[in-house]
C-alpha cells in the first residue's frame, strides 16, 4: 500500500554563453560529476537525473515544462556554476509547479591560490551566480529550499536526502484521497474543517462514505480469508488471554480481521490512501476497529479518528515521506490523554482508545480483547505495545477559517515508571520541548488539537518546509521557545497570512 511511484529529481546547472563553448563543456562536465557522486553516496533516497546546461531563456523553460508534465520528476535541483541572468529564468521560474531546491555549491573545495586566474574566475563562481538566481526567486516571491554546502560533505549530502523526502511529501499531497465513514464527533471543533479549501491547498480529495456500505464490504469477506488472517495474528504477535475462553477470544480477533480485510479492500477498490472512523457511527459493524485500523496503519495508510480527515491524510504525507528509510522507528496517529506532572519526570501520557501503529512499538506486542464503552458494541480486539524512545516530531494541522496552521512540536519520547497493566492500549509518553509548561501553553495557544500526526523519523525542518510549499502557516515549538516571543509570532502571522 505504500508505494509510490519510482520517482526521480532533475540537476538543472545554469550558465550561459558569455565565456565560450570550453567553459561550457566544464561546466557540463562538472555538473555530471556532481550528479555521479551523490548517486553514489548512497545517503539519497532518490536518484537525481542530470539535464543539459540551462543558458537561455527558452531552453529554462522548455525545460521546466517538461518536468512539470514527468509524473516521475518530484522535483527540481538547481545550481548556477557560472553567472547566469536572472531574467533569463523568470517565465521557466512562475511555471514551474515542481519542489525546487538550489543547492548552492560549487565544483572546487578549494581556492587554487597559486595558478587562478581569470579563466578560473569567470568559470567557477557559483558565489556570483547563486545570488543573481536567489534574488529573482525572492523577487518572485516563490518557495524553494536553499541548501549551502561542498556537494562531496555528507552533511550536505544527508540534507538533500532530507529535503527529498519533503518534496515527495508535497507530490504526493496532491494523490491523498480520504474516505470518511460517517461525521465528526458532535460539537468537537477540531476535527472540523474547510474540504474545498483543503483541495485547493493541499490536493486532498475528502469523500464521505455511509458506514453501512463498508459494513457490506466486511460482510462480503471470505472466511477463508478471515482464518488466514487470523493466523497470521496469533504467529505474529502475543496472544494475552487474560482469562478469557480461548474460543471466544478468537472470535473477537476474527471480528478485527474481517474488517482489516473488508476496509482494506473497498480502499483499494475506490483507491483511497486514508480513512476515518468515527465511534458513534458504526452501523452493521460489530465492533469499533481497532486492530484492523492498527494493521492498515502500520501497511501505509493514514488515520483519524472521530472523522478527524486532516490529522488521517497527514499521517499518510508522513508515512509516504518515510518510505524506505533505513532504521526506521515509525510513524503514527496519536492523541495526548493525561499528564504526569512529577518535577523531573513531566510528560503527557499518548494513546488513543485502540488506533495507535505498531510501527512505533518497542519490544513484545500482544493482542488484547477488552470491553469498551464507547461505540455499544462488543469487546474489540486490539494491539498492545509501548513505543520506542527518542526525539521525535509531532504535527497538528488546524483550520484557522481563514487559513490553515501546522503546529510542529520537537518532543522526546520516554519509558515511563512503571507498568500499566490495567490499561489495554498502545501508548507512547514523552515530553514536549522545550519542556512541558512551555511546550503545552504554547501548544494551547497556537490552537493546537488533541490529535497529532507524530514521527519519529521526520524533523520540524522537513514539516516546516512541507508546509511553506504549500503556502500555510508553520509554527515551531523547541528548545528555543518562549512564550513571549511566540505570542508576537502568532501575532505577527496573523498580519502576514491575513486574506
Amino acid at each position: 500500500m505504500l508505494a509510490c511511484k519510482d520517482y526521480k529529481f532533475w540537476f538543472c546547472t545554469g550558465s550561459q554563453d558569455l565565456y565560450g563553448d570550453e567553459c561550457l563543456a566544464h561546466v557540463a562536465e562538472h555538473s555530471k560529476i556532481i550528479v555521479k557522486a551523490l548517486n553514489d553516496s548512497g545517503i539519497l533516497p532518490y536518484e537525481i537525473i542530470w539535464k543539459p546546461t540551462l543558458i537561455t531563456n527558452e531552453v529554462i523553460r522548455k525545460t521546466f515544462n517538461e518536468a512539470n508534465t514527468d509524473e516521475n520528476c518530484a522535483g527540481v535541483i538547481t545550481w548556477c556554476h557560472t553567472f547566469s541572468p536572472a531574467k533569463s529564468w523568470i517565465l521557466g521560474l512562475k511555471e514551474l509547479r515542481k519542489p525546487l531546491l538550489h543547492l548552492h555549491t560549487q565544483f572546487n573545495r578549494e581556492i587554487p591560490y597559486d595558478t587562478i586566474d581569470m579563466d578560473f574566475m569567470n568559470e567557477n563562481q557559483a558565489a556570483h551566480g547563486d545570488r543573481e538566481f536567489g534574488h529573482i526567486f525572492t523577487r518572485l516571491n516563490k518557495s524553494r529550499k536553499v541548501i549551502m554546502g561542498y556537494w562531496e560533505d555528507k552533511d550536505t549530502q544527508e540534507r538533500i536526502a532530507s529535503w527529498m523526502r519533503t518534496a515527495i511529501g508535497v507530490i504526493e499531497s496532491s494523490h491523498v484521497r480520504v474516505m470518511r465513514i460517517a461525521d465528526n464527533m458532535r460539537n468537537v471543533a477540531v476535527t472540523e474543517g474547510d474540504k474545498v479549501e483543503a483541495q485547493i491547498k493541499f490536493g486532498w480529495e475528502i469523500d464521505a462514505y455511509p458506514v453501512n456500505e463498508i459494513a457490506d464490504a466486511v460482510k462480503d469477506v471470505a472466511q477463508g480469508d478471515i482464518d488466514a488472517l487470523v493466523e497470521e495474528y496469533y504467529d505474529k504477535y502475543e496472544i494475552l488471554l487474560e482469562g478469557r475462553d480461548e474460543a471466544e477470544f478468537r472470535k473477537h480477533v476474527a471480528v478485527q480481521a474481517q474488517i482489516e480485510v473488508g476496509f482494506e479492500k473497498f480502499l483499494e477498490e475506490k483507491n483511497y490512501q486514508a480513512i476515518v472512523t468515527h465511534f458513534g457511527d458504526l452501523g452493521a459493524l460489530q465492533q469499533l476497529p481497532g486492530l484492523a485500523i492498527q494493521r492498515l496503519m502500520e501497511k501505509g495508510y493514514g488515520f483519524g479518528a472521530e472523522g478527524d480527515w486532516k490529522t488521517a491524510a497527514m499521517v499518510r504525507i508522513m508515512k509516504i515521506m518515510t518510505q524506505g528509510m533505513k532504521n526506521a522507528k515509525g510513524t503514527s496517529f496519536m492523541e495526548d490523554y493525561t499528564y504526569n506532572l512529577v518535577p523531573g519526570k513531566e510528560g503527557i501520557l499518548q494513546a488513543h482508545m485502540l488506533e495507535v501503529c505498531p510501527t512505533i512499538a518497542d519490544g513484545p506486542i500482544s493482542i488484547k480483547c477488552q470491553p469498551l464503552s464507547m461505540g455499544n458494541r462488543e469487546d474489540p480486539a486490539r494491539l498492545v505495545f509501548t513505543s520506542k524512545t527518542g526525539p521525535a516530531v509531532a504535527t497538528s494541522l488546524i483550520d484557522l477559517g481563514d487559513r490553515f496552521r501546522l503546529i510542529i512540536n520537537d518532543v522526546e519520547c520516554k519509558k515511563v515508571e512503571k507498568p500499566m497493566p490495567k490499561l489495554p492500549v498502545a501508548t507512547a509518553f514523552w515530553t514536549p520541548q522545550p519542556n512541558l509548561k512551555t511546550g503545552a501553553e504554547a501548544w494551547i495557544l497556537a490552537g493546537g488539537a488533541h490529535h497529532t500526526a507524530f514521527s519519529y523519523d521526520l524533523t520540524a525542518e522537513q514539516m516546516g518546509d512541507w508546509a511553506e510549499a504549500m503556502g500555510i502557516e508553520a509554527v515551531y515549538i523547541d528548545k528555543d521557545t518562549t512564550i513571549r516571543n511566540f505570542k508576537n509570532e502568532l501575532m505577527w502571522n496573523e498580519a502576514a497570512f491575513r486574506k
